[in-house]
């Protein structure tokens, strides 16, 4: 076996090994020759390469979002590494573990005029859950610097930085390892779930319950759980369509519900205790409701974090929601109230109103949603670029054993495909994306990549530019709205595809989108279908739909 002769690239890839850190994606260059002379050259590692830093961060972010593993992406010095901040910053919100290994000059050569070379050390200092600033020498303190980054990103689930110093010469090898890491057992500490009792009386008393969650991992909450919270009388509970939780009782498309609601009906909805689980919420309209309406209690349920999004938060449960819910509900009893059922009435209005509004609508963003989430594949992935991707699809049922993820931790439109790509190899399943047109192209150098699965699809809506300033207040139809908020463009994905190698079809009405939804679902090649809507339709379609649910 080959490794690298520098001995703290030998340590660097023992301990990686030791540690089940085993997906390395590695961008090009000279500094990090040593890391990936020893990656590559070692069957304990799954190793992909990918040219453009960014990309390679969120492709790494979608692997680890799937096995729920830390994975690694190696650096040469210089600016490489400050590409890798947006995917940075989305796995310290979205708590995913990512380990950034970035190659550095040694300490003497930083800030004397030598190329290619910036302040590496903390560099992500406001976002990084560890910073391990080796030195140049393999030592015992290097070992420990590189143990506690990986075992902070894999128990407080987050993204870390181990900033690794080499000096020339940097390609040299050698037949065996000739220095062993001093490995380490951390403790591992559980925290217990504190005295219930106060919780349990509160509970008790209170009509007006609601439970709202937002993004989860399939199967993070026992089902058992969720089926006692949805025919608990007292109890509402309104999920996203990232939380991947299911009961023929929940609220899935909470816009839907209350965006038609007037003061008395917001008054009346008010819960006494609201309870979150899971990451951040997509629904604007929610939050709104519930910082105006605050509920005397508000309870979140992490191991790790709670925010306080309503501005009253009274409790963090650091324990698991199963954890938590397997002890407190046997505490509880169920009282009588009619707070689910009126809100089960008012869903039977809104779905009404919703099936007959969409019979009616002209081809359009909406009208593409309506005939694309019904056609998807069971057990497949589903991945949702953010902006008016993820909103519209909010709207919609979809298929209850379809797995639904989005890029929520930061909600930038920043490296959607390269996340879903990474997904798609992580999982296995086939896996689609769907996004809009500036998240798509804004993040084309995604499909620079050799790893793309045969059963990956992208459907593209492209309305001709950033379409969600159109539903946004301060639209105007001037110049300045259409060039610098709205960047309308006349571009298309077409030569991306060739390319790439991607099959490619296009819609523009209903008939053309059943069509080539057909072609697309039965293809065994990864393929784009672009789907063309009407620019100025869209946002009126969307907004006579709210005012149409009353």
């Amino acid at each position: 076996m080959i490794y690298p002769k520098i001995p703290l690239a030998q340590k660097i890839i023992e301990i990686c090994k030791a540690k089940d850190l085993h997906h390395i994606v590695i961008s090009p260059g000279s500094r990090n020759a040593p890391l990936t002379i020893g990656f590559t050259n070692n069957q304990a590692f799954t190793c992909y390469s990918i040219a453009d830093e960014r990309c390679a961060a969120f492709f790494a972010l979608g692997i680890a979002q799937q096995i729920q593993k830390p994975v690694a992406v190696v650096c040469t010095s210089g600016s490489a590494l400050l590409n890798y901040y947006p995917a940075f910053a989305e796995a310290f919100y979205n708590q995913i573990p990512l380990v950034v290994i970035s190659a550095d000059r040694p300490h003497n050569k930083i800030d004397i005029g030598d190329g290619q070379t910036i302040r590496q050390e903390n560099v992500f200092a406001n976002h990084s859950i560890y910073n391990a600033n080796l030195l140049e020498m393999a030592s015992e303190e290097n070992d420990f610097e590189i143990q506690s980054a990986i075992h902070f990103a894999v128990t407080k689930k987050g993204p870390v930085h181990i900033n690794v110093p080499f000096e020339e010469p940097l390609y040299e090898t050698v037949a065996e390892v000739l220095v062993k890491p001093k490995l380490i057992t951390f403790p591992i500490e559980e925290k217990k779930l504190i005295d219930l009792d106060v919780f349990v009386e509160q509970w008790n008393s209170a009509k007006k319950k609601l439970v709202l969650i937002g993004g989860c991992d399939p199967d993070y909450i026992q089902q058992s759980i969720l089926d006692d919270l949805g025919t608990n009388d007292s109890v509402v509970v309104m999920t996203e369509v990232t939380s991947n939780v299911r009961h023929p009782n929940f609220i899935t498309n909470i816009d839907t519900i209350i965006t038609p609601f007037s003061d008395a009906d917001f008054k009346d909805f008010q819960p006494d205790i609201v309870v979150t689980i899971g990451g951040m919420i997509v629904s604007k309209r929610i939050k709104a409701f519930l910082r105006k309406y605050k509920p005397q209690q508000h309870w979140h349920i992490d191991t790790l974090r709670a925010y306080d999004t309503f501005d009253c938060l009274s409790q963090h449960f650091e324990v698991t929601p199963n954890k938590f819910f397997n002890e407190f509900l046997t505490k509880t009893i169920k009282i009588e109230s009619d707070y689910l059922q009126k809100v089960l009435d008012i869903k039977k209005i809104r779905t009404r109103k919703h099936q007959n509004y969409t019979q009616t609508i002209p081809f359009s963003d909406f009208k593409a949603f309506q005939i694309i989430l019904p056609k998807l594949p069971e057990n497949c992935q589903l991945q949702i670029s953010n902006s008016s991707a993820i909103r519209y699809a909010q709207l919609f049922d979809i298929n209850t054993n379809i797995e639904v993820f989005c890029n929520r931790g930061t909600s930038g439109i920043d490296g959607s495909t390269s996340t879903a790509i990474g997904a798609a190899v992580a999982s296995g399943k086939e896996t689609i994306l769907i996004t809009g047109d500036i998240s798509f192209l804004y993040d084309s150098n995604g499909l620079w990549n050799n790893y793309i699965p045969r059963n990956f699809k992208i459907i593209l809506l492209n309305n001709g530019g950033g379409g969600i300033f159109r539903i946004l207040p301060g639209h105007q139809e001037n110049k300045t709205f259409n060039t610098y908020f709205e960047t309308s463009h006349c571009l298309t994905s077409e030569y991306l595809a060739k390319m790439y190698n991607f099959d490619y079809q296009i819609a523009s009405n209903e008939k053309s989108l059943n069509e080539s939804l057909e072609i697309l679902l039965k293809s065994d090649k990864p393929m784009i279908l672009e789907v063309f809507t009407p620019t100025k339709v869209n946002d009126l379609v969307l907004n006579e739909y709210f005012n149409n649910l009353t």
